[in-house]
């Protein structure tokens, strides 16, 4: 091997570590709690993750302090070169009882930061279902309407905002990646969206 072929060769570990880990995100979010060594690897080569991924059209989303980081598409403009190429990261239209429950759900968490509790806000599905019935449509079901709401907090841990816990009653950990998609300015104006989701839900009580 010459001189120059030697300059040009990736890094072995550097190379093998840069490609778990972007393997790692483009498969989902990674977690500081989930794997310690993928995290520190993370913020060691954060740097390059970030140029790698750029090719792709894609942005590394990083939060040291709540542990969390995640891909997710890059904002272009019209005349972006990246802005021709195809989505990697697909963009998931919610229904709105699931977005309901996410923004309910931040504002149980903001909640819950404001008071300098644990750093793990953990609900059990009672609680859950208490927390979104009020927002529903009126149902003499008891048994139908928590089975629908069931459905809504599977998507919730599916899209990866809530955890299920594997010991004791029926409970969730509200995953802090949330904040990253509910912002505090969304959160500011949520009175203002809950009456117009109070307004849709009264407009499909009397349709039907």
């Amino acid at each position: 091997m010459t001189d120059e072929t030697q300059r040009d060769a990736p890094h072995g570990p550097d190379s093998a570590d840069l490609s778990a880990l972007v393997i790692v995100l483009l498969k989902g979010v990674l977690y500081r709690d989930g794997d310690a060594g993928l995290w520190n690897g993370l913020l060691n080569l954060q740097a390059r993750v970030r140029d790698y991924v750029l090719v792709l059209g894609l942005e590394l989303v990083l939060d040291e302090a709540e542990g969390y980081a995640f891909l997710r598409s890059r904002s272009m403009t019209e005349d972006d070169d990246a802005a021709k190429l195809p989505r990697l990261v697909a963009r998931r239209p919610l229904s709105f009882p699931v977005s309901l429950l996410l923004a309910l759900l931040r504002k149980k968490m903001a909640e819950f930061d404001a008071s300098g509790g644990d750093s793990r806000l953990i609900l059990e599905r009672d609680a859950i279902v208490d927390l979104i019935r009020l927002f529903l449509p009126e149902s003499s079901n008891e048994v139908r309407l928590i089975d629908q709401v069931d459905t809504h907090i599977n998507k919730v841990v599916e899209l990866g905002f809530l955890r299920k816990l594997k010991v004791g009653p029926p409970a969730f950990e509200v995953r802090r990646i949330l904040k990253a998609f509910v912002d505090a300015q969304w959160l500011a104006e949520f009175d203002t969206r809950l009456a117009a989701y109070q307004s849709t839900l009264n407009g499909v009580t009397t349709h039907e």
